[in-house]
C-alpha cells in the first residue's frame, strides 16, 4: 500500500499522544520515591495526581473550542510543548506545593490534545473506530516504555532524572509535526469563545441522554482505571512484595496488553454492536482487578494485567459511539464536551484509591474498584438489553 499525508498525520498524532500520555504516567512508578523526598502520604499524593487528571479532563472541552478558532495543528503543538516545559517544571520543583502546580499544569496542556487529535482524524479517515483505536496506541506504546525507564532511571538516579525523560521525548515529536503536517484550517477563525455562550453550549450537550447515559458509565470506569493506573506499582510493592523494577515491568505488561487489544475493540466496533463491545470489556476488567489481589505468582498477576487492559479499552468503541451520535459541526464542541465530563468524574480516582489504601488497605480498595467496573457493565448491559437507546 502506497503512504499517504493522512497515514502521516494518523502517525504524528499518535506519537503525540505518546508524549502527553508519558509525562502523565511517569510519576506512577516513581511515586514511592518522591513521598519519602517531600515527606507525604499516598493521599497527598494521590491529590496532586488527581489534580492532574482533573486538568487533563477540565481541558478537553476549550480545546475542540480553540481548534475550532485557531485550528487542530497549533492546539497539538502548544500540548507537545507545553508538556515538555511543564515536566521541567515539576522535576525541578524543590518544594511539593510547586510539584503540585507542575503536575496539574502537565495535564492541563496534555488535555488539549486528544480531543482535538480524534476530531482531526475524524475528518481524514472514513473507518473512525479504527483510526482511533490506532491513534490510541499512543497510551499503551508510552505504559510500555514510561513505567520501565522511569523506574529504572529512579533507582539509579532519583526521580526528578525519571520525570524528565518526558523532555527529551516530547521535543523530536514538535519537530515533526511542526515540520510534516500541513496548517489545518479553522472551522470559526472570527468567532470568540464568549460570543458562543459556552456554558449553556457545555450543559445542552451534556444533558442529551444519549451523553448523558455515557458519561455516567465513563464516569464509573475511570475512576477504578485512573486510581489503579496511579497506584498499580505502588500496591504491587506494598501489598505482594515486587521490587519497584519489577512493579513497572508488571505495569509496562498492562499497556502491551491495552495497546494489543484496542485496535481490534475499535475495529470490531465498527462492524459489530458497541455496547456488546463495550459491555464485554467491561466485565473482563472487573474480573481482572479481582485477580491483581490473589497471590499465586507472576502469571496470575499477567493474567490479571491482560483482562483489566483489555477492560480499558472499552474507550476505543464508547468513544466512537458518542462521534457517531453527533454531526460533523459538532464533533469538536460535543466531544468534548464529553471527554470533560467523564475525564473530570473520573480524575478523582487517584485521589480516592489513594485515601481509601490509606484508610481500608489494599484488598478492600480493589473490592470497590471491582465494584466500580461491575457497575459500568451493568448499565451497559440493561441498555443493550432493554432497548433503551442510549
Amino acid at each position: 500500500m502506497k503512504w499517504q499525508y493522512r497515514d502521516t498525520v494518523l502517525l504524528l498524532c499518535t506519537c503525540a499522544f505518546f508524549v502527553t500520555y508519558f509525562a502523565r504516567l511517569a510519576f506512577s512508578p516513581v511515586v514511592p520515591f518522591i513521598t519519602d523526598d517531600f515527606s507525604v502520604s499516598n493521599t497527598q499524593i494521590g491529590f496532586a495526581l488527581s489534580g492532574m487528571w482533573i486538568a487533563y479532563g477540565l481541558t478537553q472541552y476549550p480545546s475542540g473550542l480553540l481548534a475550532d478558532r485557531f485550528g487542530e495543528k497549533r492546539i497539538i503543538l502548544l500540548s507537545v510543548g507545553g508538556t515538555a516545559v511543564l515536566s521541567f517544571v515539576a522535576a525541578a520543583s524543590p518544594i511539593f506545593v510547586l510539584f503540585c502546580l507542575g503536575v496539574a499544569g502537565i495535564g492541563a496542556v496534555a488535555g488539549l490534545h486528544y480531543t482535538v487529535a480524534s476530531t482531526l482524524l475524524s475528518r481524514t479517515y472514513d473507518d473512525t473506530g479504527t483510526a482511533i483505536g490506532i491513534h490510541s496506541l499512543g497510551a499503551p506504546a508510552a505504559g510500555l516504555i514510561a513505567p520501565i525507564a522511569a523506574a529504572w532511571v529512579g533507582v539509579r538516579y532519583g526521580w526528578r532524572p525519571a520525570v524528565a525523560l518526558v523532555v527529551l521525548c516530547a521535543l523530536p515529536i514538535f519537530v515533526l509535526f511542526l515540520w510534516r503536517v500541513n496548517p489545518t484550517e479553522p472551522r470559526r477563525p472570527d468567532t470568540e469563545s464568549t460570543d458562543r455562550k459556552v456554558g449553556g453550549s457545555f450543559v445542552s450537550f451534556l444533558v442529551r441522554p444519549t451523553i448523558a447515559f455515557s458519561t455516567c458509565v465513563a464516569i464509573l470506569a475511570m475512576f477504578a482505571i485512573n486510581g489503579l493506573i496511579s497506584f498499580l506499582p505502588t500496591f504491587l510493592v506494598e501489598f505482594h512484595g515486587y521490587t519497584p523494577t519489577l512493579a513497572g515491568i508488571v505495569f509496562s505488561a498492562y499497556f502491551v496488553a491495552r495497546g494489543g487489544t484496542q485496535i481490534g475493540v475499535g475495529a470490531l466496533s465498527d462492524w459489530y454492536d458497541r455496547d456488546i463491545v463495550i459491555a464485554g470489556c467491561l466485565l473482563l476488567g472487573m474480573v481482572g482487578v479481582l485477580l491483581f489481589l490473589l497471590d499465586s505468582g507472576l502469571w496470575i498477576a499477567f493474567l490479571a494485567v491482560f483482562l483489566f487492559g483489555t477492560g480499558t479499552s472499552f474507550f476505543a468503541a464508547l468513544e466512537p459511539k458518542m462521534l457517531d451520535r453527533l454531526s460533523e459541526s459538532e464533533r469538536s464542541t460535543g466531544f468534548g464536551v464529553f471527554r470533560t465530563a467523564y475525564v473530570v468524574g473520573g480524575s478523582t480516582g487517584s485521589i480516592g484509591v489513594g485515601a481509601f489504601a490509606d484508610a481500608l488497605g489494599w484488598h478492600r480498595t480493589f473490592l470497590i474498584l471491582a465494584v466500580l467496573f461491575a457497575a459500568s457493565f451493568t448499565l451497559v448491559a440493561i441498555n443493550r438489553l432493554f432497548k433503551l437507546g442510549y
